[in-house]
């Protein structure tokens, strides 16, 4: 078999083996084949696209480049979420904990954030101590005593798609969904959960900008995994304007336990209950949606949730009097109000512009060794469809530099448009696929 071949026949938009696809991937994580070949292939999966069965062989020779977690030593039907990344997102936060507080075992690998804030790993090392750093015997364990673990992820998770993704960031190949579809996929079924439910973003701050390119993504996604043997669900949730009120590290995490104290903001309860149910659901823990969400809104109202995590972050090194203070959370020196000028309605807010203003206050990473400051970030007072007038603080920017916070700041006021007519009001929930 050679390399030459498989590029010629992809280029003329036949269909690829399985053996062809995986020689192809083995081959590249092996230095056998060179990138300017691996390369040439990629466009021409650009042009000529993947069928399903393609997608499906690609992604399952990714999963198998590197090790398959095994969690057979965890009771209970695992349940994964991934969400395909926003501004201010900190569902997992809320998440988590609401749904291990039900004896669903969360065993999640998560991941440093690359952008506009940090990831969840990040977030949560807004308590001091804590680490990811498990072994595989104490991830399993703590999942097993308390229904909740996060590690970080390894290197030997699906290295194919770590060394696929840096070349498609340098050849302008990575927008195509046959390979936005397979990359995510492929870690997800290494990370060995029996269900994943899937938080496909659209709009403005999402990858997807297009509604129907983010249902198109979330249906090749869910068709990988059922056929790879999983119980899957996709819910396509809006994004065009930060989720939530707060985009920062620690900002985040005081607005998850405002969460978990009964105090979060409609929009980002609508998408925590939405993906919640999902889980529940995939977990056999209900018959009904509605009993889903029930059982959730229980887990907030009786503080199990909220124990949950605190229990989790000491169990990982952390100290957990922060959750029920956190006042005591990484907090910036510097508080400059974003002050409105115009009478009228929020119109929309830009939620890539906000997530740029985090990302100039330090708030998240340019390269994946660029410092985080983890106290930055911004607070959105006003949101979509919300009456203004002019004097009223529309946002407040957190910073520890006031010549970064003064560049937000410009950053945030064009991010707002204001109309004289309250805009009509869009579902947080675009649907759900399974």
């Amino acid at each position: 078999m050679r390399m030459y071949d498989i590029i010629q026949k992809k280029k003329k938009g036949n269909a690829l083996t399985g053996d062809e696809i995986r020689f192809m991937t083995e081959g590249y994580v092996k230095g056998e084949i060179p990138d300017y070949q691996m390369s040439a292939l990629l466009m021409a999966v650009c042009f000529q696209g993947m069928s399903k069965e393609e997608t499906l062989a690609l992604t399952l020779a990714m999963r198998d480049s590197g090790e398959v977690l095994d969690l057979s030593g965890i009771q209970g039907i695992k349940v994964d979420k991934h969400s395909t990344g926003g501004v201010g997102d900190k569902t997992s936060l809320v998440l988590a904990p609401m749904t291990a507080a039900l004896g669903i075992p969360v065993a999640k690998m998560s991941g440093r954030g690359l952008g506009h804030t940090g990831g969840t790993i990040d977030k949560l090392e807004c308590f001091p101590g804590f680490s990811t750093a498990l072994t595989r015997e104490q991830f399993c364990r703590n999942v097993n005593r308390m229904n909740m673990a996060i590690m970080g992820q390894t290197a030997d998770l699906a290295p194919a798609d770590k060394k696929l993704y840096a070349l498609r960031d340098v050849t302008a190949t990575v927008d195509q969904l046959s390979l936005i579809a397979a990359s995510i996929m492929s870690k997800k079924l290494a990370a060995g959960a029996d269900a994943v439910v899937l938080d496909v973003k659209t709009g403005s701050g999402a990858f997807m900008k297009e509604e129907k390119d983010a249902f198109a993504l979330a249906e090749e996604m869910v068709e990988i995994g059922k056929s790879a043997g999983k119980k899957m669900a996709a819910v396509i949730t809006d994004m065009d304007q930060p989720l939530g009120n707060a985009v920062g590290n620690s900002l985040e995490v005081k607005e998850a336990i405002l969460a978990l104290n009964g105090l979060g903001p409609k929009d980002l309860m609508e998408v925590v209950y939405a993906l919640g149910a999902e889980m529940v659901l995939a977990a056999g823990k209900a018959d009904t949606k509605e009993g889903a969400e029930e059982l959730l809104k229980q887990t907030i109202q009786k503080k199990t949730a909220l124990d949950k995590l605190a229990e989790f972050v000491e169990a990982q090194g952390g100290e957990r009097r922060y959750v029920y203070q956190p006042e005591l959370l990484p907090a910036a020196g510097i508080q400059m109000q974003v002050i409105n000028t115009e009478t009228g309605y929020v119109g929309g807010i830009q939620a890539e512009e906000i997530g740029l203003a985090s990302l100039i206050l330090g708030g998240g990473r340019v390269t994946k060794d660029s410092p985080i400051d983890l106290s930055v970030g911004i607070l959105l007072h006003k949101k979509r469809g919300q009456a203004v007038q002019p004097g009223e603080a529309l946002a407040t920017v957190y910073a520890n530099d006031m010549e970064k916070a003064k560049e937000a700041y410009g950053k945030i006021v064009r991010a707002y448009s204001i109309l004289p007519e309250a805009p009509e009001e869009l579902p947080m929930i675009k649907g759900i696929l399974h």
